[in-house]
């Protein structure tokens, strides 16, 4: 029995916020076209902008030479989705833990940032991140949700 699923987007695009910028407008197309519910693909989108945003701002210091590929594969209502690039490893090797920052803080003192990985550990079912031959791999599933 074959355990592949259908393969639905194939990319490759420069580390840079342009870059980002485009391949997330064809992931929507793409995703939208092979009939991704509308929830699934709001969550697949604000996961892969914080994700891919991450790899051209920390890992590739949006230097353009550097190539991201993302591949998105459907297994039945679900959906895997890898970025590779050849950027800097998460700090540690693993991604961070995605706690949200503190927020009993004055107004003024409520950080900008921070947010990122409590979102795609939030919105992913699962996350798998790997460094192997000077290569980080993000994987990424995403099933349906019932509202509740």
């Amino acid at each position: 029995m074959d355990m592949r699923g259908e393969t639905v987007l194939m990319l490759v695009f420069p580390a840079t916020a342009q870059g980002t910028r485009h391949a997330l407008r064809d992931v929507r197309g793409a995703l939208t076209r092979a009939g991704l519910a509308p929830e699934m693909l709001s969550r697949v989108e604000t996961v892969l902008a914080e994700v891919l945003n991450n790899v051209a701002e920390h890992a590739c210091d949006a230097r353009p030479a550097v190539p991201v590929r993302l591949t998105a594969e459907l297994r039945g209502s679900a959906l895997r989705v890898r970025a590779h690039d050849r950027g800097r490893p998460m700090p540690g090797g693993v991604p961070p833990a995605g706690a949200l920052p503190k927020r009993d803080v004055p107004r003024d003192l409520l950080p900008e940032g921070g947010f990122g990985w409590f979102l795609i550990r939030e919105q992913s079912d699962s996350l798998f991140y790997r460094r192997a031959d000077g290569e980080n791999t993000l994987e990424l599933q995403f099933r349906p949700r019932v509202p509740g």
